[in-house]
């Protein structure tokens, strides 16, 4: 890229978007982009993901589709573009016939270079057909990951936009998602883009996120005693299913907490009432199931807390990625009993689909249940799952206040042992079944009990067996090869114990997890008390401008942007447009009411003293 090139786009992200720099690795994405080439990026929530495909579109003069899976998430871009004074348009099945012919006519007569459209209505032959003659340049594909059945979300609407390359050859593909690890990331390559797109990797590492697990006991005042610490902040409390959902939200309405329910079993028009409260009130807590999130773009939340266990790795790190997205520290927290895991079971085995794919989704459950088994830094397990390396991030749970551990060296090789005979084809039960000496049918098949690690580890619970290879997983010493139906290999590690030349420290009672003692939320700020003052006079001033454009606050500003102009307090016009994430759109249209409340509140503080 030249030197002018990267100018131009420098000058567009602060006209359009009103930022100063780009984040780290969005330049690459966009770069790429505009060559006219596919790309996969693989992005955390929070890293830009919208701006990659935004900025393109917005510059080049064909017209591009974004292909996503939420109304709401498509209504919320949409939204933030014309805020930007971006044209573009959604057709979606919230809107009346009348409204979604608008959009279409106004995205063909070339009023709006941006459609967002979901996955069914794209693929119908009708609209294939009226878009060849659309120049249509570019097909972004949001939440990418829906289209692979290696994934932990799919749906199968994506699977049609598989034809999409060879309907439009000459239209490039770019697809995103938060969540994808390396079989997920191949599968989404192959079939969007014959395996020939670029795959752009940012990582998985979200720094702003503290991460914790407790006990599940005392589950209800546990919860009250977080939010009470924390009455400013919103966030989302995910449940397991709908009775849950609302024995909860009940339970914290009546101890005076804001909070609102939300599943698939209300009405839609009492979903969409809660979800507007949620996206426009500063500390609504939002109790739902899964049903709810997927399309959230509010950057505000400042914690996810799972009452109960989640199905799956990626699913966890999708959920606890709606919070902190716009950078400032934001917690979550895993409530966890085993009660949870054997209705997780019993929710995989008891469900639709052929015995491998319950197989897959029992590893992926027994990958979660290693990271709430950990007994390191917990940031390590979770980005070690995504084939990632880290050093100890000091701000989850075990980090602050590590577990004591015992020296589980003897008892680690002997399982290491029985995976190495057995081939390294076998899963955990197989491995513990051998290492128990037990006489089960598929270990007299394989003539198993005849191998040295068979019995040697007789006398240690089965329970204590199962916790300790979940241990060794999470500390990488072995690894659960998905591709390979679950099977439990070794890795480069396992061979330093083996050999007796490392030591495993370990803990056997994983499952008492004790109560954690908390702090309240801190947020990152350069704040004085008279500052947060006129910060939040500036929240008011913008939930008032939402409320009266039907559109959520973080739309006006997000509480980044809030915070710099209550530090630096602009009073020109060219003061405010040097603060980040205000363009010559909302320079236009916000200078006069923000610097008016910035000026009332000065003149009230002067007057105090």
């Amino acid at each position: 890229m030249t030197l002018c090139e990267q100018q131009y786009l420098d000058q567009k992200l602060k006209e359009v978007f009103g930022y100063c720099e780009f984040r780290p690795g969005q330049l690459d994405v966009i770069q790429h982009i505009l060559q006219g080439r596919d790309v996969l990026s693989v992005m955390p929530t929070g890293a830009g993901k919208s701006l990659c495909f935004q900025l393109p579109a917005i510059i080049k003069d064909f017209k591009t589709i974004v292909v996503c899976p939420i109304i709401a998430l498509m209504n919320d871009q949409v939204y933030g573009l014309h805020e930007l004074g971006v044209r573009s348009e959604t057709i979606n099945s919230g809107k009346s016939r009348e409204d979604n012919i608008s959009s279409w006519q106004n995205f063909v007569s070339g009023q709006a270079k941006i459609l967002y459209i979901s996955p069914e209505r794209l693929m119908q032959d009708r609209m294939l057909r009226s878009l060849k003659s659309q120049n249509i340049g570019m097909f972004v594909i949001d939440e990418a990951h829906c289209i692979s059945k290696w994934g932990s979300s799919f749906r199968p609407d994506y699977e049609a936009l598989t034809k999409l390359k060879g309907c439009f050859p000459e239209a490039s593909i770019a697809a995103f998602t938060a969540t994808a690890d390396y079989s997920t990331r191949v599968d989404i390559n192959k079939k969007l883009t014959a395996g020939n797109g670029k795959v752009f990797l940012k990582g998985f590492d979200r720094p702003n996120l503290s991460l914790e697990v407790r006990s599940k006991r005392n589950l209800k005042e546990n919860l009250v005693d977080f939010l009470k610490q924390n009455v400013s902040h919103s966030g989302i409390i995910y449940c397991l299913s709908r009775r849950e959902t609302d024995e909860i939200a009940t339970f914290l309405s009546s101890q005076g907490i804001n909070s609102i329910a939300y599943h698939a079993g209300k009405a839609s028009e009492v979903r969409d009432r809660a979800q507007n409260r949620f996206m426009t009130e500063d500390n609504a807590v939002m109790v739902a199931t899964i049903a709810f999130g997927m399309g959230i773009d509010k950057p505000d939340i400042r914690f996810v807390i799972h009452a109960s266990l989640p199905g799956n790795v990626e699913s966890f790190y999708q959920e606890i990625g709606r919070a902190g997205r716009d950078g400032l520290p934001s917690e979550t927290v895993l409530f966890y009993s085993l009660s949870d895991v054997i209705k997780r079971q019993q929710m995989i085995f008891g469900g639709a689909g052929n015995d491998e794919f319950k197989l897959l989704e029992y590893k992926r459950l027994e990958a979660l249940i290693g990271y709430c088994d950990a007994v390191t830094c917990r940031k390590k397990v979770l980005l070690a799952y995504f084939d990632e390396a880290s050093q100890p991030c000091g701000n989850c749970d075990n980090c602050l206040n590590p577990p004591i551990l015992e020296d589980l060296t003897t008892q680690s090789v002997t399982l290491l042992n029985a995976i190495s005979e057995t081939g390294q084809f076998y899963g955990a039960s197989h491995i513990i079944d051998v290492v128990k000496g037990a006489q089960t049918v598929k270990v007299r098949e394989k003539k198993h009990q005849h191998l040295n690690s068979f019995g040697l580890g007789a006398s240690l619970p089965k329970s204590f067996l199962q916790s300790l290879v979940r241990q060794l997983v999470a500390a990488g010493v072995i690894r659960v090869n998905l591709e390979k139906f679950g099977a439990i290999q070794l890795t480069g590690k396992a061979a330093g114990l083996i050999d007796r030349h490392e030591t495993f420290f370990g803990c056997v009672n994983v499952g008492n997890i004790k109560k954690s003692s908390h702090s309240k939320l801190m947020r990152s700020t350069k704040l004085r008390e008279d500052d947060l003052s006129l910060y939040q006079a500036l929240k008011a001033v913008r939930l008032e401008l939402a409320k009266q454009k039907g559109v959520p606050a973080y739309v006006i500003f997000s509480d980044a942007t809030l915070e710099q102009l209550a530090l630096h307090k602009p009073a020109s016009e060219a003061e405010f447009l040097q603060i980040n994430g205000v363009g010559k759109k909302k320079l236009a249209e916000y200078f006069k009411p923000f610097v008016k409340a910035i000026s009332d509140k000065l003149i009230s503080l002067d007057s105090m003293y």
